[in-house]
């Protein structure tokens, strides 16, 4: 068994004595499931009272009371009455029952100590010995509807965290109150980026001037990356007929996720786009193609719209307007490991400026669930195996998940690391033979035949609300000086420093810097303290010394770099803004 699985089946353990613990404290809750999760347990209860937090430390008692008489786990089957018996009134676990049973079969129960429950298994075979008291804690109460469905009843989940030891459980505690630090809807609020308005709608968000700064200097860097290899800027309208959704295939895939547009003056159906890649064939359909045309690289920064589930809408991270640095490449069949390794180049160049490390994932069918897929299963094959052999012969780190293929093709999909570790899907390069042959698009090749091209699809940023999100997590809110929305801050020291400091100011915006002045009746450290609480790059005190010398005194995040000429730090800014540093 690897570390892996040990751990999982310490966690699903856990769960069995949470439940234990619940129901010697309270006898009359219903239980129902207890699954295993990435950072611990969960276990959902209908209780006959209301529960909460405040009762974790009775719970976490009597777990670790029980704990030390958990010394095995003995396994049984029921039949289904008899399985039913074991649960009188509580219809969650007779439902459960009831389709285990349904071919006639029996059900296993698991019983450790005194505590019985229906289990398909995956625990430790001593409790008592294999899990350290000291290495679970009790973490949230939070509302779940039985089996995932909003007309079911609403349960009480009790999520846990676990882990292999006291300190793993600490280090994890710790790296989790860094992210609520950290969490980019708290530094959203606090650094004035971006708001939402019930009015306007949920997963709507409206970005503020200094949060248009941040998506306008990432899509520039995107764009300019994509210009630089011979993308050009196309444009497709917000709306289209459902005809062109129903002809590529995402009609079919994902027509409950669409927004319906409805017109007063035709009888078509529109929609609001959910992607862009069915409009950009259009662009390519609309005059014959040559071999000598291909490879043709279209780009496009521009929002789709998804009708997202309003329980799944998450801050930026998941949002019904979604802005992607989408681009579609058209090319021959012999043009696709050179158009990647150009995709790849452009991929590694960004992640290194935002300061990500990553992995490549590549995302492939899963042959277990053909139906989820267009195509013909050669084609596959052979996508597939041409994008390994990009992979490998990039040098990257990568790793097959089967089942995490788009429904028209294979994708590397590029897995960013933020500063606590936490592994992001945020660029794509997607390899679609199914496509371009639904939208019958053809070049005449040397020969004179007609032939199908290869479609890629290509996200650098992603969504830019999504790559924000993780972004802004990631550098914690303060920026680097080239994405920064503000990038100085003058501070003069009184108020007759405040016409030197206009000079500076006016300076600096000429030279194309972003530049704010406080020149607010405070004192200076009131003014540093709240420049610092804004995490802007750059501070410019002025006093006599400065006025009179014709400098300012700079202060970036290291420190005090001292008094400097003021042409002198605006080119040194200026050079630092260009290379992105």
């Amino acid at each position: 068994m690897s570390e892996n699985e040990l751990l999982e089946h310490k966690r699903h353990t856990l769960a069995h004595l949470l439940a234990a613990a619940v129901m010697k404290l309270w006898p009359d809750t219903k239980r129902t499931i207890g699954p295993a999760i990435d950072n611990g347990f969960y276990f959902d209860f209908e209780f006959t009272h209301p529960l909460s937090e405040k009762d974790f430390g009775k719970i976490e008692k009597e777990m670790r009371k029980l704990l030390p008489t958990w010394t095995s786990f003995e396994r049984s089957e029921l039949t289904s009455d008899e399985a039913k018996k074991e649960y009188p009134n509580n219809q969650y676990k007779h439902e459960l029952i009831d389709e285990f049973t349904a071919d006639g079969s029996k059900v296993s129960f698991y019983k450790s100590g005194e505590y019985s429950d229906l289990c398909r298994g995956g625990h430790v075979e001593n409790p008592k010995e294999e899990i350290a008291s000291d290495s679970f804690k009790l973490d949230r109460i939070a509302g779940a509807y039985w089996r995932g469905d909003e007309k079911n009843p609403m349960l009480t989940r009790i999520y846990a965290l676990a882990f292999d030891t006291k300190e793993e459980l600490d280090q994890y505690i710790a790296m989790q109150e860094e992210a609520l630090k950290r969490d980019h809807r708290k530094l959203g609020k606090e650094l004035d980026l971006f708001t939402f308005s019930d009015l306007v709608g949920s997963g709507l968000p409206l970005f503020t001037p200094k949060g248009t700064v941040l998506r306008e200097e990432i899509h520039t860097f995107s764009q300019a990356l994509r210009t630089s290899r011979g993308f050009q800027k196309v444009w497709i309208p917000h709306i289209t007929k459902t005809d062109l959704y129903k002809r590529s295939g995402h009609w079919d895939k994902f027509g409950d996720e669409l927004f319906l547009v409805k017109s007063q003056e035709t009888t078509d159906e529109f929609v609001l786009k959910p992607m862009n890649c069915p409009h950009h064939t259009q662009i390519y359909a609309g005059k014959n193609r040559s071999y000598r045309d291909l490879p043709l690289r279209f780009l496009e920064t521009t929002a789709v719209y998804r009708d997202e589930k309003k329980g799944e809408l998450s801050g930026l991270s998941r949002v019904r307007s979604i802005t992607q640095d989408d681009s579609h490449v058209f090319c021959r069949p012999d043009q696709i490991e050179v158009e990647y390794q150009a995709i790849m180049n452009m991929v590694v160049e960004f992640y290194k400026v935002v300061d990500m490390k990553f992995r490549a994932r590549l995302s492939f069918r899963d042959s277990q669930t053909p139906e989820k897929y267009f195509g013909e299963e050669s084609l596959w094959d052979m996508a597939q195996e041409k994008l390994e052999t990009i992979a490998k012969s990039g040098g990257f780190e990568y790793f097959i998940a089967k089942g995490e293929a788009a429904f028209y093709g294979p994708k590397i999909d590029f897995m960013a690391t933020d500063a606590l570790g936490r592994e992001h899907q945020l660029a794509t390069a997607q390899l679609d033979f199914v496509q371009p042959a639904r939208f019958e698009l053809t070049y005449t090749d040397s020969d004179g035949t007609e032939k199908t091209p290869v479609m890629i699809h290509l996200a650098i940023a992603g969504s830019l609300e999504r790559f924000l999100s993780v972004y802004i997590e990631h550098t914690a809110g303060a920026f680097p000086l080239w994405v920064a929305p503000v990038q100085v801050k003058i501070l003069p020291v009184s108020e007759k420093h405040n016409e030197y400091g206009a000079s500076v100011f006016a300076t600096l915006k000429n030279a194309g810097i972003r530049v704010e002045i406080d020149d607010a009746n405070e004192s200076l450290g009131k003014k540093i303290r709240n420049a610092k609480k804004e995490k802007i790059p750059y501070l410019f005190v002025i006093g006599d010394k400065e006025v009179e010398a014709g400098t300012v005194s700079v202060e970036n995040r290291d420190g005090s770099e001292g008094a400097q000429e003021l042409s002198v730090i605006v080119k040194s800014l200026q050079e630092k803004i260009i290379a992105r540093s």
